[in-house]
């Protein structure tokens, strides 16, 4: 479901046995190409652009996921560059037949969007109206931070 008013996507669909690793559960790369596709959804209908990803990180598994669970995934928007959405990606799973659903995902992507030839273009700007939204697009900034320093550490070994 894509709601185009808000800055927010869910997607929503059952765990399938194609997606079991070795252990019985959902396969971790399963998950982050389902992230990667709410991530995207997200960026693109925030932006109204084609968008690339630019970065994924902090990552954290912190549940399996069993197969054949209702998996939720909800991409929101948490701040905007000029180019570029850090969308906050959190995954939920839990039995069909119950309501309740356990986080077990989660991670902040970076998109950019580009046109037909490759080169970024604006997007609109995101206002945080909530306290919580508030405190996502300062989680935002500061994990803008610690990328900086990060890449500055990898320099010379790029």
């Amino acid at each position: 479901m894509i709601d185009t008013i808000s800055n927010t996507v869910t997607l929503r669909f059952l765990a399938e046995p194609s997606d079991v690793n070795f252990g019985g559960k959902v396969h971790g790369g399963a998950v982050m190409k389902w992230i990667d596709q709410a991530g995207y959804a997200c960026a693109a209908n925030w932006s109204g652009q084609y968008c690339v990803t630019v970065y994924v990180g902090g990552i954290r598994f912190i549940r399996p996921i069993q197969i054949g669970d209702m998996v939720e995934i909800n991409a929101t928007v948490i701040y905007t560059g000029n180019t570029s959405m850090h969308i906050a990606i959190n995954v939920s799973a839990g039995n069909p037949r119950q309501r309740e659903r356990v986080k077990t995902t989660h991670c902040v992507m970076v998109f950019a969007a580009v046109d037909d030839h490759g080169k970024t273009v604006p997007v609109p700007k995101w206002h945080p109206e909530t306290p919580a939204a508030l405190e996502m697009e300062a989680y935002a900034k500061k994990l803008m931070g610690l990328r900086m320093n990060i890449e500055e550490e990898m320099k010379p070994y790029l």
